[in-house]
């Protein structure tokens, strides 16, 4: 048995966390060996950009894997969290292009090699910053694993699963629509473009019939791409324009004849049913051109800006001038029919906020096909289960409806893609190395392909090529598949079914057994925080000003699995208030250590009421804690714990235990108070380690204890000898009347330190014996000065308040306690107040004009604030009643 014996000063979480961080990593607790034949339990953390800076979505993510990383690790599984970062291909390269452009330079200046020793110097001197802050949190992650998207180990993974997916014919080249920036000039993914409503317009406009006087009108948000429309579509169900189908049409401004296609995917509803098909610019219309076999024209540049396709007129003019020069045009040749103003979501580059251009370009595509079925069978036969089990609905419709990946980017920072042309035979080389001759006509005049790889193509190998795949290493084999991911609704889509179908793809297995899924943190208002707003909080800030053990329990407090959560700094500060009133608990008991008897373990017999309420207590709150972290439910987890130390420990049992340890002469009682106080506060806190790991550990270290560090202690189990669920039933019936009188002593503006008389009125024999015999608790907790116990059959006490609990009456005698005349007086004063608020309020919420114009949730909070003012009228009538009968 060992302990820090140093005075326990205030506390002061500043003072502490960096230096027990430093004490695990330093001795290794963060890092265990692969050992066969013990369970396993390991997590690939969610790798952040190496561009980013921690906010609430890191914080909230890290701490609920570490809660189980740590809750594990206890429990004697052999555990790894393996952390690491993410290249964040188009997010790194900017920020060396904003350098460089600080210079006058661009990439293209200094070429591409310089251009990358430029990427990786950046990523040395800044990208390390988020793994700092990570610590900062408290992360118990094994630093000594850490990964990187473009280190070596996943390099050479990358590589092997872009080859195997070529040799299968799962990927390919092919010309086809996708996002493109035309300010980064590359190709995105669709979390990489963000949506946001503009205000835009809808332009009518008439495309004559071939031969006929007739026309047909369109209506389009885009005029400028009018040059490079190939057909004009209508749905085969519509009676206002089945007589055209066939037909030809003029487009507009460039004179070319094009055809009028049916096809079911038109919108009745949407302008005038007939809609101008541009293959080469809009998604739905390269798809529709596809099934007409419709010519494909791109009249736009890389840049955004218009080409020679478009018109001799319109070269070289950007998008916006473009767009404006062709409305012009068209209402001066009399096709412009109006223009309605419209609201409509507009996709923008994430990165640079230019809008996106839907461009028709020569890419490399994953087949996603044959790759699902295995990935959708995994959940469907439960080898991987979604926590909650709602979001395996959308995982399972995008996988349903998934198109094929464009895996290539326009970059040159990322995994270049393994893919060598010839400039004799024109051959296309993919390989496992880098080639200097065309294995086809052994022609030296080679090229790469110079597009790099996706960045999330990369992070789907994410569970398998951290841990040395395609090497069999030991990792490997005891790690994966991991156990468990967490990490945010809103990448269901992007990362965690990308991973899937890698993962039973190569390993021929799943990557996690569970999918943990948490919502999004937000603000105090609900709403989402972001720069815009201005109302981001930066977790950091948070920690240094009241701990990273407060902001933890913030987080996971009053958290559910997959539902968003609001942020209040209240919660904070009262988080912070609980690790305060922890240590004061713990400094009650360090100084109550005198001549402590480290070998001491009292028998049955020496158990006081109180003593076998709290043990027993303990064991189910044991039982609760680990039952719910077992089932991700780490919200109700910590609840029980905060619930056990503030109201049990704190609130009742150290109370108790100030007479046996002040006023008793009883040698054994006191080492039994002791070894109760010790054992139940150096256990619970063990409890609490996974979600406060700094006040804990400090906290455990000052009291006795076994072993090196609270990080390794053996998760407490329930104990048997120590279970008493009779006693704790009585003495949660005490603790009831003692509540009650408190109650009534709060309620009666009783002065703090009175003590009063109290009469009880037993049911029976049985609880008049245990009240008798327990009638000191009610002088400690409840200010007795005297308690007086009537039999059933007896005159109920007059002039008194009374608490009904199961089996007790428990009056409470005021006469001689208050001033009637002025607890009246301010009653009454009270219930003027009361009276006055609630003619308010039944009067604005009677006014048709509030309703009609007020928001629901306006109305709903005035309803509330009416039910509460109703229920403290009736309470001050209760009162009232009460100080009349005096």
């Amino acid at each position: 048995m060992q302990w820090n014996k140093e005075e326990l000063g205030s506390y002061a979480p500043n003072d502490i966390e960096m230096k027990w961080y430093a004490y695990w990593e330093n001795n290794g607790f963060f890092h265990q060996e692969p050992e066969a034949g013990k369970p396993p339990f390991s997590i690939v953390m969610p790798p952040p950009n190496v561009t980013g800076q921690l906010h609430m979505g890191h914080a909230l993510d890290n701490t609920l894997q570490d809660i189980l990383i740590r809750f594990k690790r206890m429990e004697g599984f052999n555990v790894m969290w393996l952390p690491g970062t993410d290249h964040a291909g188009i997010a790194t390269q900017v920020k060396v292009e904003q350098q460089l452009a600080e210079e006058g330079k661009t990439r293209y200046d200094i070429g591409r090699e310089e251009f990358l020793k430029r990427v990786w110097q950046w990523k040395e001197q800044y990208g390390n910053r988020i793994e700092k802050q990570v610590r900062r949190l408290g992360s118990s992650c094994d630093w000594s694993r850490k990964r990187f998207t473009m280190d070596d180990t996943c390099a050479k993974a990358v590589r092997e699963v872009f080859v195997s997916l070529y040799e299968k014919g799962l990927i390919y080249q092919g010309q086809r629509i996708t996002n493109w920036c035309p300010h980064c000039q590359t190709a995105l993914s669709d979390i990489e473009v963000d949506h946001s409503d503009v205000q835009g317009h809808l332009w009518y406009v008439k495309y004559p019939i071939v031969g006929e006087t007739e026309y047909v009108m369109i209506a389009t948000t885009r005029p400028e791409t009018i040059m490079g429309d190939t057909a004009v579509a209508v749905n085969p169900n519509d009676p206002r324009f089945k007589k055209y189908i066939g037909k030809k049409v003029i487009v507009p401004l460039v004179n070319r004849e094009v055809d009028i296609i049916a096809d079911d995917y038109v919108d009745l509803e949407f302008g005038t049913g007939a809609v101008k098909i541009t293959p080469a610019h809009d998604p739905n219309d390269f798809d529709m051109g596809q099934r007409h076999h419709l010519e494909s024209i791109m009249i736009m540049n890389l840049d955004g800006t218009m080409n020679e396709l478009a018109g001799d007129k319109y070269n070289g003019m950007t998008r916006e001038e473009c767009r404006n020069a062709v409305v012009a045009d068209l209402q001066s040749l009399g096709l412009l029919d109006h223009i309605e103003e419209l609201t409509h979501a507009v996709g923008h580059c994430s990165r640079c906020k230019t809008i996106i251009e839907p461009f028709s370009t020569k890419q490399w595509f994953v087949k996603m096909g044959p790759l699902t079925e295995a990935a959708l069978t995994a959940v469907k036969e439960g080898k991987t289960e979604f926590v909650p089990d709602r979001f395996a609905k959308t995982y399972n419709h995008w996988l349903e409806d998934v198109h094929d990946w464009c895996v290539s980017r326009q970059l040159w920072w990322g995994h270049q893609i393994p893919a060598w042309y010839c400039d004799d035979c024109g051959k296309t080389s993919v390989s496992r190395t880098d080639i200097t001759e065309c294995p086809h006509c052994h022609s030296t005049h080679i090229h790469q392909d110079p597009d790099v790889l996706d960045t999330w193509f990369s992070s789907a190998l994410w569970p398998f090529s951290t841990m040395g795949w395609p090497n069999q290493t030991a990792d490997l084999k005891q790690f994966f598949p991991t156990s468990v991911l967490v990490t945010g609704y809103d990448i269901i889509f992007f990362w965690v079914a990308r991973m899937m179908f890698m993962t039973c793809e190569f390993m021929k297995d799943i990557p996690f057994k569970h999918v943990f899924i948490h919502g999004l943190v937000r603000d105090s208002q609900g709403r989402k925080m972001s720069k815009s707003l201005g109302n981001g909080i930066d977790p950091l800030g948070v920690c240094e000003e009241y701990g990273a053990d407060a902001l933890r329990f913030t987080l996971v407090t009053g958290n559910t699995p997959g539902n968003d959560m609001r942020f209040y700094m209240e919660k904070v500060e009262a988080n912070r208030n609980f690790a305060n009133k922890i240590w004061n608990a713990t400094k009650f008991v360090i100084m109550n250590l005198k001549d402590y008897d480290v070998d001491f373990i009292p028998a049955t017999a020496d158990l006081t009421l109180a003593d076998r309420w709290i043990l027993t207590s303990f064991n189910d709150t044991v039982r609760r804690v680990t039952t719910n972290l077992d089932t991700f439910e780490l919200g109700d987890a910590a609840d029980a714990v905060y619930n056990f130390i503030w109201n049990s420990y704190c609130d009742w049992y150290i109370e108790l235990a100030k007479q046996r340890l002040y006023k008793s002469d009883d040698e054994q009682s006191k080492r039994t108070v002791q070894y109760v106080l010790v054992y139940v506060l150096a256990h619970t806190l063990e409890l609490l380690h996974p979600f406060m790991p700094f006040v804990t550990e400090h906290l455990w270290q000052h009291i006795p204890h076994e072993g090196d560090s609270i990080i390794v202690a053996p998760w407490p189990h329930m104990q048997e000898k120590w279970n008493f669920a009779s006693d704790a039933a009585t003495m949660n019936t005490l603790m009831e009347a003692i509540k009650g009188i408190r109650n009534m002593r709060a309620e009666s503006n009783v002065p703090m330190g009175k003590k009063a008389p109290i009469i009880m009125i037993p049911a029976d024999k049985a609880m008049a014996a245990t009240l008798k015999e327990y009638e000191a608790y009610f002088h400690t907790l409840a200010f007795a000065d005297k308690v007086t116990l009537l039999d059933p059959m007896d005159a109920k006490p007059e002039n008194a308040v009374v608490s009904v609990v199961p089996g007790i009456e428990v009056y409470l005698q005021l006469k001689d306690l208050i001033d009637v005349e002025k607890e009246t007086a301010r009653v009454r004063k009270e219930q003027d107040k009361i009276a006055k608020d609630i003619d308010r309020l039944e009067k604005k919420l009677s006014n048709q004009g509030f309703l009609s114009k007020a928001p629901a949730a306006v109305i709903e909070k005035e309803k509330a604030k009416l039910t509460d003012y109703s229920e403290k009228a009736a309470a001050l009538a209760k009162r009232m009643e009460d100080l009349d009968a005096l």
